[in-house]
């Protein structure tokens, strides 16, 4: 269980890495050294009390880890003056800069691949230990941090600099990664983690605060918003899968919907439309409606249109027949879904939902049926065979 000691060292770690990769460089051995100071703060300050200045406390302690690295390491190789002329700061006050939008630029930098940027993201940024990104992936810790490792010494072979990005795409990718995959497990016993969603939340809310006016930043984090407000919902009893037309309207965090809802308004009237802000736009369209026979399909057809010609791709065009079918029929998107060569379970999901809704109900469950052998998200399966199986 998180604490708030937990909370506060998560939220101050990339401030702190920022501070020492500006001043050094050296990402790697900087983060090493944040990782250490993290650890000293987790021992001595249920004992001694939070300081006045935490971020300070934190920026010293780990200065002097990465001075006493450096010194080991010149000596080494033989250049003791140059580390002896080296002498710890005074303590910082806390910066007046943020560091965060630029060290996660270069987690997300373009030498790396896309596992490497994530898994970086969620340890360097996001403050989760090895451990916990292994399990939230479910992979073997070894894996993640050999992965980790490789994409520090590539950030350092590539001569990356810590700069501020011109562009923010690459990092609203990994963010959006981090989010969907926490929203829609891949694999496993959970439909939702919500260790990886609430990270991806923190980390765009607070990227957000230092761009408030840039619209797929703004975008990105209503969707977020928008669709996390579902979860309470979205499962039953043991963690069962519960659809969307099936869930239960009152649980949803109205709340979370008002926010999400009004920071996707605003960037779709003073900002270039774009692919986070029309995804957000959908989700709020299925949020404001009380129940799921008043969702105004017709709308959401129009801004999947609109997606498919911003960011086109299967998923897009999968979901896009979905909104097809509430609208034209299911007929109609059966014929529309024979053009997406995909064998994805949720190609075979939406197939079989729409021969259900066409009438078609023996062929509806082998469908299910193929889908529920496709997917390796417990409750997603369990949901999906029960759909395979002849009413009783």
């Amino acid at each position: 269980m998180t604490t708030p000691l937990d909370t506060l060292l998560r939220d101050l770690a990339p401030r702190v890495l920022g501070v020492l990769v500006r001043r050094h460089g050296q990402f790697d051995v900087c983060e090493d050294a944040v990782q250490e100071a993290l650890l000293a703060a987790a021992r001595h300050w249920p004992t001694h009390g939070i300081p006045d200045n935490p971020t300070g406390w934190l920026i010293t302690t780990a200065d002097r880890r990465w001075i006493e690295q450096y010194r080991a390491d010149t000596a080494r190789r033989h250049r003791e003056n140059k580390a002896a002329a080296l002498t710890p700061p005074p303590a910082d006050p806390a910066p007046a800069r943020d560091d965060t939008l630029t060290l996660l630029a270069l987690c997300c930098h373009d030498s790396l691949t896309t596992a490497s940027q994530v898994a970086l993201t969620l340890r360097a940024v996001g403050g989760l230990t090895t451990a916990e990104i292994a399990r939230a992936f479910l992979v073997p810790e070894t894996t993640i941090a050999q992965r980790i490792s490789r994409a520090k010494q590539k950030i350092k072979n590539s001569g990356a600099r810590f700069r501020p990005p011109a562009d923010l795409t690459a990092v609203l990718h990994v963010l959006y990664l981090i989010f969907t995959e926490g929203s829609t497990a891949t694999s496993g016993h959970d439909l939702v983690r919500v260790d990886l969603t609430a990270e991806a939340l923190r980390l765009t809310r607070q990227l957000h605060h230092t761009r408030p006016h840039h619209g797929e930043l703004t975008g990105l984090l209503a969707l977020m918003l928008l669709t996390d407000a579902r979860r309470p919902a979205r499962t039953g009893p043991h963690g069962a899968l519960i659809p969307l037309a099936d869930q239960d309207r009152t649980l949803w965090d109205h709340n979370a919907i008002t926010e999400g809802t009004t920071l996707v308004q605003h960037a779709l009237r003073t900002t270039e439309i774009g692919p986070y802000q029309l995804q957000a736009a959908i989700a709020a369209v299925h949020a404001e409606a009380p129940t799921a026979h008043d969702t105004d399909w017709n709308q959401i057809l129009g801004l999947y249109d609109l997606l498919t010609v911003t960011a086109p791709g299967p998923m897009v065009t999968l979901n896009r027949i979905v909104a097809v079918a509430m609208v034209h029929g299911p007929r109609t998107a059966l014929t529309e879904l024979t053009t997406l060569d995909l064998d994805h379970h949720r190609v075979h999901a939406v197939r079989a939902h729409l021969l259900d809704l066409a009438g078609d109900h023996d062929t509806a469950r082998q469908e299910f049926a193929r889908a529920a052998k496709l997917t390796l998200n417990i409750p997603e399966q369990r949901y999906l065979t029960s759909r395979s199986r002849p009413p009783r």
